[in-house]
């Protein structure tokens, strides 16, 4: 039965002129006078059937020329050759097969399945159109086009198993004439057809059907690439599935491609890790992956499982073990808890193929089959291709099990500061020992008493408003492109919904212009998405001119919102570039601090970094803390904060934006104690007194200059937050160092500090910090100078 009639470019006629000419040509040339008798009989026959070389429409009546066809195509399929080659002559696009090889006869005729179709796998009859018109192109108009794909056939065998097989296809026999309705194909043609490749329709109208002919036959040779295919689906299975959260997938499909590389339908594996260090087997622990060896053995001892050879072939050498006969092993091997354990499953033959990763051992790859000699040492070797995979499948699996191990540990405790870690140790074996004597075992609180707090921050300054800016920004360039469209499509189409639109828009472009607010950007995005967007598909499927234009602009909306973010995605960039390296920077610092004195350390970004750091005697047991390591502390905080100021405005230097900062320190100069949070897996202050240095801390750096509108943080200086008279004598003795060390300007404020809920009489010194570029670091430029610098 024809399926594909009238649905290609061309009508088909089976035709064997080709080969007519073929022989014609060999008679003016042959000297063998066999041959040349052989020929002269073949053309002397084929007078005869004239139709076999004008061309047959009819292809359901050819067994009438099955004589004829045999006697044409006999050089073509020699009958010595019958058995081994995969070959078929066909009707071109057709599934008409009038000559074929044993072999081929074979392939078809183990197929139980009733409604299969010898048709190549993923076929789609709109490509294979598109395909034709290629093969005009090409032959007719002598273009150039690679279309070239390998094309395979998956056909199942008398087990089941399917096989694949690789098509390569012998057009010398084919002619192809145009019709009075072909059309005549210009370069500009081929250049929109190969633009609008998909476009089925478009194809149709240059290349309409029945619109030429075709007139001849082709040749199919396939060959069997089954265990070639069946390497790339286990590599693309394992490259592109997770065998975590994919283990049905996995298990289904393994089963299946060693099934037809080893032609066994009933091939089953399994699978047992391999701890090198203790020897033992460990389960997968995934679901529908087994295993036979640990199904057998206790406590998963590796030396129990396997007789002396096997252990040697796979733990010692690397090398497969195969067991063609497993009742006949496990005779000879009594105590053999494996072979026993494969005997009483019914197993008949296994191999045991050890997984290999940089000559250690991950893992072993368990195959059984039912019935004897099915696996073997010679069969084993078409494991060789896939072992591989598997070796990297089995590291990334063991890599990201002890990745998932961190993230339980991470989120069940804590990412332990080294500075308290042996808090949670001794509290932990504590509950421990409890445990072991059936005691009551709790975990009591960790809390660390009588610690000096410090605090500092290094901010973006007016992040939110610039942040606004960028999205005020965006919103109007992407407005802006909107409009140019609609103007446009009313230039050339004055229809009244065009001009409403564009007045729509010119209002939101002015609201946008005067700023935005929380809204702002949702309301934007409603009124592109709903309103705008069924105007552009309208004006692109209507206005021919705008087309392009609204392409391109649709395309970017394709590509999603981030598209239209330029400016807030730069800012959003510099930002986390700058939190980065100012994080990373401190972190660094830090290894320093720790060795004048163990302390509790931690920081997190925001529009910036701050960090908190603890100091006294609880938190170590292996100094004695006195107050000279809380001032050491101290300077070196205020140190690290100037160098931090320096560092942020040299990552400037190669920024398009520039963003400036403002820094502050919170001086405490009460203890205070910290408790750890068993619920947000983090330390606290402990206690409603000592909650009043998080209150301090968390509105601090909004807060303004008593009786002003101007606030104590302010670009190119350090504000220091202090409550007592001896902590500003404190602080400005560091002053006066670091501005000796030109880390300061020599102007200092002391600064009274409006009173923030809850707390008052706060007060603060304010000082410049001097920059040092590769030209000035003997004496350092104030903010000012280096703002002038950065922008020339």
């Amino acid at each position: 039965m024809d399926h594909y009639k009238d649905i290609y470019p061309f009508r088909i006629k089976l035709s064997f002129q080709k080969i007519l000419d073929n022989f014609s040509q060999r008679l003016e040339t042959e000297t063998n006078p066999i041959s040349k008798t052989y020929i002269k009989g073949v053309l002397e026959y084929s007078k005869s059937y004239p139709e076999l070389f004008e061309g047959i429409e009819d292809f359901e009546n050819l067994d009438v020329y099955q004589d004829q066809i045999k006697i044409l195509l006999d050089d073509l399929f020699p009958d010595v050759l019958t058995y081994n080659e995969i070959k078929v002559a066909t009707v071109p696009f057709r599934s008409k097969m009038f000559r074929k090889t044993k072999r081929f006869e074979s392939i078809l005729n183990s197929v139980k399945d009733k409604d299969f179709e010898f048709l190549p796998r993923n076929f789609n009859i709109e490509k294979d159109y598109i395909l034709a018109c290629i093969i005009i192109l090409n032959t007719y108009y002598n273009y150039n086009i690679d279309f070239f794909r390998p094309e395979y056939y998956d056909v199942p065998d008398a087990n089941g198993n399917l096989k694949n097989y690789r098509l390569f296809i012998n057009a010398d026999f084919i002619e192809l004439i145009p019709t009075k309705e072909a059309l005549d194909i210009t370069d500009k043609d081929i250049d929109e057809l190969l633009n609008r490749y998909d476009d089925i329709d478009f194809w149709k109208e240059k290349f309409p059907p029945n619109s030429w002919i075709f007139k001849g036959f082709a040749i199919l040779n396939l060959s069997d690439v089954t265990a070639d295919n069946s390497i790339s689906e286990i590599k693309t299975l394992l490259l592109n599935n997770n065998i975590l959260s994919d283990s049905k997938i996995i298990s289904t499909k393994m089963r299946d491609v060693l099934s037809s590389i080893f032609s066994l339908p009933k091939l089953k594996f399994g699978f047992a890790l391999f701890d090198d260090v203790e020897e033992k087997f460990q389960h997968i622990n995934i679901k529908y992956i087994e295993s036979f060896i640990l199904d057998s053995v206790s406590e998963n001892g590796c030396r129990e499982a396997f007789c002396e050879g096997a252990y040697n072939s796979i733990v010692t050498r690397h090398a497969y073990f195969s067991i063609p006969d497993v009742e006949n092993y496990a005779e000879k091997n009594p105590t053999n808890k494996f072979a026993n354990h494969l005997h009483q499953k019914s197993i008949k033959s296994a191999i045991l193929a050890p997984v290999i990763k940089n000559e250690k051992l991950l893992a072993i790859l368990e195959l059984v089959s039912y019935s004897k000699n099915d696996l073997n040492n010679i069969n084993a070797t078409k494991l060789d291709d896939i072992v591989p995979y598997i070796a990297e499948t089995v590291e990334n699996y063991k890599q990201e099990k002890q990745n998932r191990i961190k993230a339980v540990i991470q989120s069940e405790y804590t990412s332990i500061h080294p500075s308290v870690e042996w808090k949670f140790q001794e509290e932990a074996e504590k509950f421990l020992e409890g445990y072991a004597n059936k005691e009551e075992a709790n975990l009591d609180e960790i809390t660390f008493k009588k610690v000096y707090p410090l605090f500092g921050q290094i901010d973006i300054a007016e992040s939110s408003t610039q942040r606004n800016s960028a999205i005020q920004n965006d919103l109007i360039q992407q407005l802006n492109q909107v409009l140019n469209i609609i103007n446009s499509a009313f230039e050339a189409q004055p229809i009244p919904v065009y001009e409403q639109m564009g007045y729509r828009i010119t209002d939101n472009l002015s609201s946008l212009m005067e700023g935005i607010t929380a809204s702002t950007e949702q309301k934007t995005d409603n009124l592109l998405k709903n309103d705008i967007l069924p105007i552009l598909e309208h004006i692109k499927n209507n206005v021919p001119d705008c087309k392009l234009i609204v392409t391109t602009y649709l395309k970017k909306v394709e590509a999603g919102a981030k598209a239209f973010h330029e400016q807030r995605d730069e800012f959003d960039e510099t930002v986390s570039t700058l939190n980065s390296c100012m994080a990373n920077y401190i972190d660094l610092k830090q290894v320093e601090a720790q060795k004048i004195f163990p302390h509790y350390f931690d920081r997190y970004k925001t529009d910036g970094v701050e960090h908190n750091m603890y100091i006294g005697q609880s938190i170590t047991r292996e100094q004695k803390f006195s107050e000279v390591m809380l001032q050491n502390l101290r300077l070196w905080q205020l140190n690290v904060m100037c160098e931090m100021e320096n560092k942020f405005y040299k990552l400037q230097d190669s920024n398009v934006l520039k963003l400036s900062s403002r820094s502050l320190i919170l001086a405490f100069n009460n203890t205070l104690s910290i408790n750890y949070r068993m619920d947000e897996k983090h330390f606290d202050v402990d206690g409603s007194y000592n909650a009043r240095y998080e209150i301090i801390k968390k509105r601090i750096d909004k807060a303004f200059i008593k009786h002003t509108e101007e606030r104590i943080t302010s670009k190119g200086k350090l504000a220091i937050v202090y409550s007592q008279k001896e902590s500003e004598r404190e602080y400005l003795k560091y002053i006066h160092y670091l501005q000796r060390k030109k880390y300061l300007d020599e102007n200092v404020e002391v600064l009274n500090v409006e009173d923030l809920q809850g707390v008052s009489g706060l007060k603060a010194l304010r000082v410049g910090i001097l920059y040092h570029t590769d030209k000035s670091e003997a004496s350092g430029l104030t903010y000012e100078d280096l703002i002038e610098s950065l922008r020339s």
